[in-house]
């Protein structure tokens, strides 16, 4: 039995099988999943467990060089776009990497994503793609 780390056997499967610039999602419960990107269905219930706390798991085991956010999280979202700066400035010191995109591209690039976990959140534009940093360089 694993005694740290992310428990969820799917998530630490492709977390350990990614490389340097392998991207992986971090959805609200209405994010459309592509039929042939792997789904990693956390939600539980409206709300359960929230995006926040499965990016900041996520982050605990994962080197991030870049992240891509909808561009429409700055109005419709402040407090969630808030959150995710300050997990990033307490897990990735200094970190600026941020591409702002229209949601429908966001959406778009979840198709080359090496899977997309689906949390309960239900505010607007909580979602988020993780680009796969280099931990030995």
């Amino acid at each position: 039995m694993k005694r740290n780390g992310i428990l969820n056997a799917d998530i630490s499967r492709v977390l350990s099988y990614m490389g340097h610039t392998d991207t992986i999602c971090i959805g609200d419960c209405g994010l459309p999943i592509p039929e042939e990107v792997e789904r990693i269905d956390l939600a539980l219930k409206f709300g359960e467990p929230k995006f926040i706390d499965v990016l900041e798991e996520v982050l605990k085991d994962m080197k991030v060089e870049k992240i891509v956010l909808a561009e429409e999280i700055r109005d419709q979202n402040p407090e969630q776009l808030e959150a995710i700066r300050n997990l990033f400035e307490r897990y990735e010191k200094g970190f600026d990497a941020i591409e702002f995109v229209p949601h429908a591209e966001l959406k778009r690039q979840t198709l080359d994503c090496r899977a997309v976990i689906r949390s309960g959140e239900t505010t607007p534009y909580s979602n988020i793609i993780l680009q796969s940093g280099c931990i030995f360089a």
